[in-house]
C-alpha cells in the first residue's frame, strides 16, 4: 500500500492541491493510495502524543495510514527555507519502526524558484536517520501558482509529465 501525505496543516493548501492532482495521476496508472492529509492531525498532538500520551486520534492515522503502507509519497511545502514544523512534529511523534525499512519519494512544492530542495535535503536526512529508502527522483515543483487553474487543477503539461514519470519509476521500485 501507498500512503501520500500533504505535508502541512494549512487549510485549502497549494500542497493539498498539487497532493490531489498527484494521487489523480496514480489512479490513472492503476494504484489507488491512500491520502494522509496534515490537516486530520490532533490539535493537541504536540502536546500529548509527542509527550508519548497517545490520543485514539492519532492512534487511528497511525494504524490506517502508517503502519499498512510499504511507501510513501511526501509532498512538503517550503516554509522557511525548510519544510513544516507539523511535518516534523509528525514524524517525530511516529515510533521509528513504524517507518523503518519503508521506500519513500519527496516532492517539494515552492512558490518561489527552488522548489523546497533544502527541504527535501533536511526530510532526507531524517529518513534515513530513521532508516527509510530514498526514492532518487526527488521532484521540486516551483511557481506552483503558476501551474494550478483557478480550481486548483495542474495545468502545466511539462509538469504533469514528469509527476508521471516520478509515479512510473516509484511504483516499479
Amino acid at each position: 500500500m501507498i500512503t501520500v501525505i500533504s505535508g502541512t496543516n494549512r487549510p485549502n493548501s497549494n500542497t493539498l492541491k498539487v497532493t490531489n492532482n498527484y494521487i489523480s495521476l496514480m489512479e490513472k496508472q492503476g494504484v489507488s493510495p491512500k491520502m494522509l492529509s496534515l490537516e486530520i492531525l490532533p490539535k493537541d498532538i504536540a502536546f500529548k502524543d509527542l509527550l508519548g500520551i497517545r490520543t485514539p486520534e492519532f492512534e487511528q492515522i497511525i494504524n490506517q495510514f502508517i503502519l499498512p503502507a510499504d511507501k510513501f509519497v511526501v509532498l512538503s511545502p517550503e516554509y522557511n527555507g525548510s519544510f513544516p514544523g507539523i511535518l516534523k512534529v509528525f514524524i517525530d511523534t511516529l515510533p521509528p519502526a513504524t517507518l523503518k525499512g519503508k521506500k519513500v519519494a519527496l516532492i517539494g512544492v515552492s512558490s518561489g524558484r527552488a522548489g523546497n530542495l533544502r527541504g527535501m535535503d533536511h526530510l532526507t536526512t531524517i529518513f534515513h536517520h530513521i532508516g527509510m529508502h530514498i526514492n532518487h527522483f526527488q521532484l521540486p515543483i516551483s511557481s506552483v501558482l503558476n501551474l494550478l487553474d483557478e480550481h486548483g487543477n495542474l495545468k502545466d503539461g511539462p509538469t504533469i509529465k514528469v509527476l508521471n514519470k516520478q509515479i512510473e519509476e516509484f511504483l516499479k521500485w
